[in-house]
């Protein structure tokens, strides 16, 4: 031990140049956007193929779950498909000719291999990229919820902004009463997440279900996010407090699926031009 010291002492000028180094690139990749999605692209390749292998191994001891979550998928997605025939039967009945609507979104199946929850800003990796066309701001989900949006991608990976992150939020809704807020995690507590701004003439109980409100064209109206485990009121403050237990924990989070809106430039570019005539 005392040479390690002694050998620490002797080089310290190198070891104190070498962490102002990396101390300014930190900086300089925190606080720069291009830096920073550069910086992301660039390490997914390198840290994918380390990442892989370990978590293959942590996977192998939770086959059981996963396999579980697989059998409730399938029974799930045989559900949804009964009722999507159900609908086409309809409208072909109707004789509706844009199905549109039904084909409102796509859902591209992925694996996660690296995935953080003890940060401020939390991120996921997955096995999939541009090589299935995946781009950024697309929303991401699992069979139990919501799980957050591509951030960047490369030819084969992609990195995910998740709901446990700070930075990100999404717009969301109390299901019993249609009253939409936000979604925002506060940097604490994995299994919560804040829903900001509903009014206080609302009455949201302990229990009541939190789905995203469909206000966009990114996420899908009615994914679950979670249920509602403690509200407070103030009496000087026009929001609610209100914190909702997530309903998918990430601490358990294998696989995801990508959702790809097919209609989401045809929205962007009528809001577009809407705002441009109100201008």
């Amino acid at each position: 031990m005392e040479r390690l010291f002694k050998f620490v002492y002797k080089y310290r000028a190198f070891f104190t140049f070498l962490l102002l180094q990396l101390f300014c690139a930190w900086l300089v990749v925190e606080n720069n956007q291009y830096q920073s999605t550069r910086y992301f692209n660039s390490s997914n390749q390198i840290a994918a193929s380390i990442i892989s292998t370990s978590q293959g191994i942590k996977e192998y001891f939770s086959l059981r779950d996963i396999n579980k979550d697989l059998a409730s998928e399938n029974a799930s997605l045989r559900k949804k498909l009964d009722d999507t025939n159900q609908i086409i039967e309809e409208i072909k009945l109707a004789q509706v000719k844009n199905l549109a609507i039904i084909n409102r979104f796509d859902y591209i199946s992925a694996k996660v291999i690296n995935n953080s929850t003890s940060q401020y800003k939390n991120f996921i990796t997955i096995n999939k990229g541009l090589d299935y066309g995946l781009a950024p701001g697309m929303a991401v989900i699992s069979q139990q919820g919501a799980i957050g949006k591509v951030k960047s991608v490369s030819d084969h990976h992609a990195v995910l902004i998740s709901l446990l992150n700070i930075d990100d939020h999404v717009s969301s809704k109390i299901k019993r009463t249609g009253h939409f807020g936000t979604v925002q995690w506060d940097g604490s507590d994995p299994r919560l997440i804040d829903l900001r701004y509903i009014p206080r003439h609302v009455s949201p109980l302990v229990g009541d279900t939190i789905v995203t409100s469909g206000y966009n064209a990114v996420f899908p109206e009615g994914i679950l996010i979670g249920v509602i485990k403690e509200v407070k009121l103030s009496e000087e403050s026009p929001f609610h407090q209100i914190k909702v237990e997530l309903a998918q924990d990430f601490g358990k989070l294998a696989f995801v699926e990508v959702v790809k809106s097919n209609l989401r430039a045809e929205q962007d570019s009528v809001e577009v031009i809407t705002k441009g005539i109100q201008k």
